[in-house]
């Protein structure tokens, strides 16, 4: 039952990504051009919802689905971490026109060529499961 919710959960957000047109690599080339407010709109909605969500977790004390507590570990600060992480994570954006969620979106509206990007991201996350011990962290 479990699977059929986050399945139903997962087409909702595809058809609400497509038609939302943050999958279109034209609205990403847009926004990478500082050229319309669109994307920065979906993205700054999706900040402040994420926000309001942890605050109302921590202050009601919300479980999880199966009853277990919710532990929101706080994050190690640091600049070069998350602006070393960001700029690459920008550069993969910037030239694959898609990020994560929107690449599976697009795969599945028929763009076939889309498979190359996700099977470099999939690689990607390999290599760095190999290289995580190594890595700064």
């Amino acid at each position: 039952m479990k699977t059929l919710v986050y399945l139903v959960i997962g087409i909702f957000f595809g058809i609400l990504m497509y038609k939302s047109e943050a999958a279109s690599w034209f609205r990403i080339f847009e926004m990478f051009e500082f050229g319309a407010f669109h994307m920065y709109g979906i993205i700054g909605s999706a900040l402040a919802l994420g926000i309001i969500g942890v605050q109302i977790i921590k202050r009601f004390n919300i479980k999880a689905v199966d009853g277990q507590d919710m532990h929101l570990k706080p994050k190690n600060k640091g600049i070069a971490r998350y602006a070393i992480g960001g700029l690459l994570f920008g550069l993969g954006w910037a030239l694959a026109g898609a990020c994560p969620g929107p690449m599976y979106v697009l795969s599945g509206a028929g763009y076939v060529s889309i498979l190359v990007v996700i099977f470099g991201a999939l690689v990607g996350t390999f290599v760095y499961g190999l290289l995580k011990h190594k890595l700064p962290h």
